[in-house]
């Protein structure tokens, strides 16, 4: 008779085709149904954040919700991190995990419900009578409220017998956005009358106008208004014509593609939170610019925000073409007139830096000459996020996975690789990461250099400092040594592994990379790129937060 573990195991295997994690023994049943009795993959990690972080960029990268499992107690307080990563990013996905037996907690137990709580993750726990509908509804509640769930399998209960196996398992279905309402078609009245009139109008647009499936609308919307474009980090590539994108917003954005966003007399914000870093914390618009939002947010969330509208980013889009039209409104130009190619150039690098190490910038103005079209970007947290945010423009959103920045974490960036990898097989999978993350994620080197093989190259900027916390604290005098990290050789870590790894002092280094992009994708393994990069660039958003 099928146990619990197997109800649970065929029922997720009907909504996600993968599983990443650790193996314990609280989810020890649960694998071995997943492995036996389904077409689900399982994907071995070596630490159990990786297992989180993992299916939040399978996530990210497809839009196909994964899995993540742990076992009980020290399994699963080490997922925390990722965990309240997924819930900031609002990444649905299920995290596995052993509990508790019924009969109650051992003397090594935790409430797992209230971490998971405390995070903002809700827990549902399975029986012996209902196994298959909670996973239903936990697999529900994560797609529909875009959330990360815990799904808890009491020790004492992963074994029961549970019955035969239900022979109907319905699809999960998410509700359709609700139609406008009369007040949101008032507002958007207002937003078409301010395109319609605007001599310099100016589209951001975010992650959640991707999700919505709002690029085509909004390529519509720019063409009808002349408008110029641009995005948030986590939407760049969102925009069809990139002969009027400017690029990203914010502190990524080069100098003269931000020069021309203060010069937009409207600007109308697509599914993106306006965050600290997009807004150049209050700097991004100029003081006369009329800005409207639309989102799905309960309100405007940006002060700078003066007409909002609550609404799906396809809809809103949509029904702005379609007044325009009715309008019979005149592009207004201002991205005819305007040299975009030029205002997107990054500020070049000199070679060296100050300290006689690698200029990261001339480092990453090569990498983007010679990393290939089809490229996933994995990135990590810390400093460096300039570099690769700055040089490296990827297709579409779905390409730059940033996993760890909406929790302010670093260490997420070699587990995300083995999600991106798995979720993406046709891409190349880059991971950008600094050495202080590389080293707090090193057991992951495996699993990276395992699952993404030929297709993945990993960067680690190796300054020999927590960048970030040198140049906040550091610049104000406080002791260094604890922001100091020696030198590590990444490169021999790696070769370790089975990967290639090689040492980056110059920028003519950097042919290693030409060298393994001419191979044979079955020919290549891993390849990880040491930079030994000055620490004395700053990266120029780094340079904003500093004057805070």
């Amino acid at each position: 008779m099928p146990t619990v573990s197997a109800h649970v195991a065929a029922t997720l295997a009907r909504h996600l085709d993968t599983v990443f994690g650790v193996m314990g023994n609280g989810n020890a049943y649960f694998l071995d149904a997943l492995d036996r009795d389904t077409d689900a993959g399982f994907v071995a990690v070596r630490h159990e954040a990786a297992g989180v972080a993992a299916a939040d960029a399978h996530y990210r990268a497809s839009g196909r919700i994964a899995g993540a499992t742990a076992t009980y107690g020290a399994g699963f307080t080490n997922t925390l991190t990722a965990l309240a990563e997924a819930v900031q990013a609002r990444t649905p996905l299920v995290l596995i995990v052993g509990d508790e037996p019924t009969s109650g907690p051992r003397p090594w137990g935790v409430d797992q419900i209230a971490l998971a709580s405390a995070v903002g993750a809700r827990t549902y726990t399975v029986g012996h009578r209902d196994a298959a509908a909670t996973v239903v509804i936990a697999v529900e509640h994560a797609r529909t409220y875009r959330l990360p769930v815990v799904l808890g399998i009491p020790y004492d209960v992963a074994t029961r017998e549970a019955g035969p196996l239900p022979a109907l398992f319905e699809p999960v279905s998410v509700p359709e956005h609700p139609a406008l309402s009369s007040f949101a078609d008032a507002r958007l009245d207002e937003i078409a009358d301010a395109l319609a009139a605007a001599r310099r109008p100016l589209l951001l647009g975010g992650r959640g106008a991707w999700l919505a499936g709002a690029g085509p609308a909004l390529g519509e919307l720019a063409a009808l208004t002349g408008a110029l474009t641009a995005t948030s980090a986590l939407g760049r590539g969102l925009f069809p014509d990139p002969a009027s994108d400017l690029g990203v917003a914010g502190g990524f954005g080069a100098p003269g593609a931000m020069a021309l966003v203060r010069e937009a007399d409207v600007a109308v914000v697509f599914g993106a939170s306006l965050n600290q870093f997009t807004m150049r914390f209050g700097e991004l618009f100029a003081p006369g610019t009329r800005v409207f939002q639309v989102d799905l947010a309960p309100t405007a969330t940006h002060p700078n925000v003066g007409g909002y509208v609550r609404a799906d980013a396809a809809e809103a889009a949509v029904g702005l073409v379609r007044r325009l039209v009715e309008r019979g409104a005149a592009p207004s130009g201002w991205a005819a007139s305007v040299d975009v190619p030029a205002a997107r150039r990054q500020e070049p690098g000199h070679g060296v830096g100050p300290d006689g190490r690698m200029d990261p910038r001339s480092a990453a103005e090569r990498i983007a000459e010679l990393l290939p079209d089809d490229r996933v970007v994995v990135s990590d947290g810390g400093h460096f996020l300039g570099w690769a945010n700055m040089y490296w423009p990827v297709a579409s959103p779905d390409r730059m996975i940033m996993v760890g920045t909406a929790y302010q974490s670093i260490g997420l960036g070699l587990p995300s690789m083995p999600g991106a990898a798995v979720a993406r097989p046709d891409a190349t999978i880059v991971l950008t990461t600094g050495d202080g993350g590389g080293l707090m994620a090193l057991a992951d080197l495996e699993t990276a250099t395992r699952v993404s093989g030929g297709r993945g190259i990993a960067v680690v900027w190796n300054d020999a400092q927590y960048g970030a916390e040198v140049l906040n604290y550091g610049a104000k005098g406080l002791a260094r040594e604890p922001m100091l990290i020696p030198e590590i050789d990444f490169a021999a870590l790696a070769s370790g592994l089975g990967a290639e790894g090689v040492v980056v002092r110059e920028v003519a280094d950097l042919h290693a990379l030409a060298a393994w992009m001419a191979r044979p994708a079955d020919a290549r393994p891993f390849l990880l790129l040491d930079l030994r990069v000055s620490g004395a660039v700053v990266a120029p958003y780094w340079e904003e937060i500093a004057r805070q």
